[in-house]
């Protein structure tokens, strides 16, 4: 069995760290089974690295190895890239095709990105993983493989499963052993190796110095967060070999290529992102308030209408459209029923009146006078009333508007109506 440096040498491999020794020892010991294995690791970190090992160091290491990157293929396509088709099984389906599990038999399949396969060709995979079978496309026709999968995803295979996005029994068959390359940031030491070597295949492949780092420089790199991990610190060893004409590069000139250097602490990017959902959520609170203004302003004026004239009928016909606008498709039955229950009050004319407001005395011989007087500083004082009772009706409920409309008295449905109306 080869030892660990020397496949690090065999495969490019640059680094020295105790978590990533760990992982390429793993590979070593799994590689002469034929266990599927999953490979797990941030975006970036080399996982690809992981399946070649395997497959060099099995007795498979004759047969065909081939990479698929499931999440490049078209869900459309997929299964007949993976098992094949049959001529006449879909449209532009000219002749029969073997697919990759038919073509690597006795080899190994990589499926990279395997998270992003879709559930319906999931089930398959899950039929090949267990008896080594499958069916193309258009037939009905079952065919035996002989090969081994090793498979790699950046996402959390727990949340995808809780999410109904990925099988729990396709995960427990496919991570029979589970590798997990560490990300670049935790492993500060190789940083510096691992630009040093891009450095070099740089200079020799552009034909130029080969850059070199001040102690600064090297200070930076290592704390910086490196989101993108090895691509991003290859792409970055790239432009400054190319860029730069100075071949000593300080801290200076280095952070010119790290965007958001310095904006990695999360507390202020869910700081900001909380201060954008409140305002966001506060305007929406305005813009109910505002509307449930205007609707009692014109359940007033029905008020109005109907102390005047005395007929609900007569209201209704002359004033339908107000109606449609306040109760919606139950317009009928609820203005009636609102109606049925509203005492009007009968007014003697031309009686002299004098009502107190705020203890001022307000003079009128107009019959209805006093009523619109009456709602002016209503409307006035209903607004901040309105404004308190939402506030405390959704403090209380938890932001649950259900609750809130159920204890405010507004009709749920209306509620929606609204909220959809305004394109809340």
């Amino acid at each position: 069995m080869e030892s660990i440096q020397a496949i690090k040498q065999r495969f490019g491999i640059i680094g020295n760290d105790p978590k990533l020794n760990r992982a390429i020892e793993k590979a070593i010991q799994v590689a002469p089974t034929d266990i599927s294995v999953l490979v797990t690791g941030e975006s970036g970190v080399g996982k690809e690295s992981v399946p070649k090992i395997i497959h060099q160091l099995s007795h498979r290491k004759h047969g065909k190895y081939i990479a698929v990157n499931c999440g490049a293929i078209p869900e459309g396509t997929i299964d007949s890239e993976l098992f094949g088709h049959e001529k006449g099984a879909f449209t532009g389906a000219t002749s029969t095709r073997s697919g990759y599990f038919e073509v690597a038999d006795g080899g190994t399949i990589f499926l990279d990105e395997v998270g992003e396969l879709p559930l319906t060709t999931q089930v398959r995979l899950l039929r090949v993983l267990e008896n080594g079978e499958f069916i193309k496309v258009g037939s009905s026709k079952v065919q035996k493989t002989n090969v081994r999968i090793v498979a790699a995803t950046n996402v959390n295979m727990f949340d995808a499963i809780k999410k109904e996005k990925f099988r729990e029994d396709l995960y427990y068959r496919l991570s029979t052993v589970e590798i997990n390359l560490p990300p670049l940031r935790d492993r500060k030491d190789d940083i510096h190796l691992l630009f040093r070597k891009f450095a070099s295949d740089f200079a020799l492949k552009y034909k130029m110095p080969t850059v070199k780092l001040t102690d600064d420089a090297v200070h930076l790199l290592m704390k910086y967060r490196w989101n993108g991990n090895i691509r991003q610190l290859r792409n970055v060893a790239e432009q400054v070999s190319v860029l730069e004409q100075n071949r000593t590069i300080n801290g200076v000139t280095i952070q010119n290529y790290l965007p958001n250097t310095g904006s990695n602490l999360p507390a202020v990017v869910n700081s900001t992102k909380s201060e954008s959902d409140f305002s966001s959520e506060r305007e929406i609170l305005y813009k109910v308030l505002f509307d449930m203004k205007s609707d009692l302003n014109d359940l007033k004026k029905l008020t109005m209408e109907l102390m005047k004239t005395g007929s609900t009928s007569e209201v209704q016909k002359d004033n339908e459209h107000l109606i449609q606008k306040i109760y919606g498709e139950d317009k009928e039955e609820e203005f009636e029923a609102s109606m049925d229950n509203l005492e009007v009050l009968s007014i003697p004319a031309h009686t002299p009146n004098t009502i107190q407001t705020d203890d001022l005395p307000i003079e009128t011989d107009d019959k209805y006078h006093f009523a619109e007087e009456i709602e002016e500083e209503e409307t006035l004082s209903l607004h901040d009333k309105e404004l308190e009772l939402i506030k405390k009706s959704l403090e209380r409920h938890s932001g649950k508007r259900k609750l809130a409309a159920a204890e405010l008295g507004i009709s749920e449905r209306t509620l929606y109506r609204k909220i959809k109306q305004f394109d809340l």
